[in-house]
């Protein structure tokens, strides 16, 4: 295995060139002029040289943009910060096994989208029979009882739900959200289960394209999944919460 160097360039054409390609929009109708304001945007983001490899009007008023171009910066790898998963990924027929050794009943998920976002496309992913990914959803483990409330669920409704299915897990999606309305609206529903039910709330977990995986304390939460996160790597954290949770062995 190749050892990871500490710092690193980006790879374009050759080694260590440092070439990126980067996208952008600007508000200036398509032209030469627009041209030479992406080129003048990408040198003030440390690309130099950058060339304008495509542009393209957008309306009357706008031009998209696509700019390579080789930038001096280099990462540090030591300083990066992420969530590593602690647990191994599970099939389906693992998890069930694990699961009915561990609890000797099926485990209750309850899973909707809070505060306004209509879009279920994320909890869809996660619980539908269908999945993603190539992956079947949770509801396709014959070890979980799956209850998927939908779209625009009010804290106090999925607090509701929960106690009266015996949940053992709690997952909220926010996948479409402004000003931060998907952090406010987790903390309100971390604290509205911790007020409701103390030591006793179910697992909480949130997921979406604008969490940070490193957010779950501030979040209230115990764990936060972004974008790309699949069924199956949901299922195997929990029964890898459940595991801790009973004080067994994984």
């Amino acid at each position: 295995m190749t050892e990871t160097k500490r710092y690193v360039r980006p790879y374009g054409d050759t080694t260590g060139d440092g070439m990126i390609q980067t996208s952008f929009t600007l508000p200036i109708p398509f032209g030469p002029k627009a041209d030479g304001a992406a080129q003048q945007l990408a040198n003030k983001m440390g690309m130099d040289p950058a060339m304008v490899v495509h542009s393209h009007p957008i309306g009357d008023d706008f031009t998209f943009f696509v700019v390579y171009g080789s930038v001096k910066h280099l990462v540090d790898l030591d300083e990066v910060k992420v969530v590593e998963r602690e647990y191994p990924l599970l099939s389906p027929a693992e998890v069930n096994t694990t699961l009915k050794k561990v609890l000797r009943r099926k485990l209750v998920v309850v899973g909707g989208c809070i505060g306004t976002d209509a879009h279920t496309v994320g909890i869809d992913a996660i619980l539908n029979i269908k999945g993603f990914a190539g992956e079947k959803g949770l509801e396709y483990y014959r070890e979980l009882k799956v209850v998927n409330l939908g779209a625009q669920v009010s804290v106090p409704e999925l607090v509701r739900r929960a106690r009266a299915e015996k949940a053992d897990a709690v997952l909220i999606s926010q996948v479409v959200t402004q000003r931060d309305a998907h952090i406010l609206n987790t903390q309100e529903m971390s604290a509205a289960f911790r007020e409701a039910m103390g030591d006793k709330r179910p697992l909480l977990v949130a997921g979406g394209p604008r969490f940070d995986p490193l957010m779950a304390a501030e979040l209230g939460v115990d764990r936060v999944f972004s974008r790309g996160t699949t069924p199956g790597e949901v299922a195997s954290y929990l029964v890898h919460a459940m595991q801790q949770k009973k004080g067994v062995a994984a």
